[in-house]
């Protein structure tokens, strides 16, 4: 944060009655391209005033999630020049806008991808206001939190688990709720075996609750590491991404963003087996054989963003369950570098910035 002499009125500075306009430090996509070409700059904007039902949100630490590398190398199409990535997002409210009564001053508060539902559309009402056509998002179509303050709808922001410090709650916040997501979309049977191909953020705490609700779970990743944490983690076994699991699986989960991992991963389940995609971008699908991949009744389920729903059971469960979070912290001026190193593989678990 940056104390600045008073900007004139079209600034979008908050004063807060403080007698003085303030600047943030923020980290920007300024031309989306390879991570090792520093798509991100270091920048100072004012600091954003809380509208009506919105609050104003110290942040932190926020969350390095691969969907921030989506939108740092373009893989997702930007949706505003210079966005501020970031959607996991732990701080203390500032300032509660005209109109909310959910959040208080000083509250802790969780911010995630899903900002914004119409309400009104036939997916809303029907529960799946996830597929909302006017739906929007931290960190690709509203700034997010790799930046000293930020701003969400009440109505979006999530009372966080007190059992939980900073570092540990932020990954759970998209991490966390999508794999719940993918989970659930797998249709795992009690007791199920569960594939799980890729092994960083999301994948290690969605296979802690499968094993915590009786799933055997077999792990096929790349990296030393994340397989020596499948193992802590409690897997029956573990392998490459390439390998066929020991016996065949009743659904699987690829959160690895490599379409070349769905055949493998089709071929792996047993009949009547469902497969899950947890990513929001992927790699092309090579061409699958009916008979190898998809007969027997096996099915395809792709995930797509999450509802609130689903970030209020996943918190509560997280909060009765707790997994354990393995985090790799970086300072804030070092966000290029936790993307870099998530590119890489080189994060043992979930990257976390810490900024307030």
């Amino acid at each position: 944060m940056r104390w600045s002499a008073l900007s004139p009125p079209d600034t979008g500075a908050s004063h807060y009655g403080w007698g003085v306009a303030m600047t943030m430090r923020v980290w920007s996509v300024t031309e989306p391209g390879p991570v090792s070409g520093h798509p991100l700059s270091l920048d100072e904007r004012p600091v954003p005033a809380p509208g009506p039902g919105e609050v104003l949100v110290r942040v932190r630490v926020c969350g390095v999630c691969r969907t921030d590398l989506h939108v740092a190398e373009g893989d997702l199409e930007p949706r505003r020049p210079g966005v501020v990535p970031g959607h996991e997002v732990v701080g203390d409210v500032v300032e509660p806008g005209p109109g909310v009564r959910r959040f208080e001053a000083g509250d802790r508060v969780g911010i995630a991808w899903l900002r914004h539902t119409c309400g009104e559309c036939r997916w809303c009402r029907s529960g799946a206001e996830n597929l909302c056509p006017d739906s929007r998002y931290t960190g690709w179509t509203d700034d997010g939190g790799y930046a000293e303050y930020a701003v969400v709808p009440a109505a979006y922001g999530y009372e966080l688990p007190k059992e939980y410090p900073d570092d540990e709650v932020a990954p759970l916040l998209c991490a966390g709720i999508i794999g719940y997501r993918a989970l659930r979309r797998s249709a795992l049977p009690p007791g199920g075996r569960l594939g799980v191909y890729g092994f960083g953020g999301s994948a290690h705490i969605t296979s802690q609750i499968a094993v915590a609700e009786g799933a055997e779970l077999h792990v096929l990743t790349r990296g030393e590491s994340a397989r020596e944490l499948a193992w802590e983690l409690g897997a029956t076994s573990v392998g490459g991404p390439d390998d066929r699991p020991p016996v065949p699986l009743d659904s699987a989960i690829v959160f690895a963003p490599a379409g070349e991992l769905v055949p493998v991963a089709l071929e792996a389940l047993d009949r009547g087996g469902t497969l899950a995609l947890a990513g929001i971008h992927m790699t092309d699908i090579p061409t699958l054989d009916y008979r190898r991949h998809l007969f027997l009744e096996r099915s395809v389920h792709s995930v797509t963003s999450n509802t609130r729903q689903d970030g209020e059971e996943l918190l509560q469960l997280a909060g009765r369950i707790r997994p354990r979070i393995s985090t790799v912290p970086y300072p804030f001026e070092q966000a290029d570098r936790a993307l870099a190193d998530l590119a890489a593989g080189r994060v043992r678990g979930a990257a976390v910035l810490r900024i307030g």
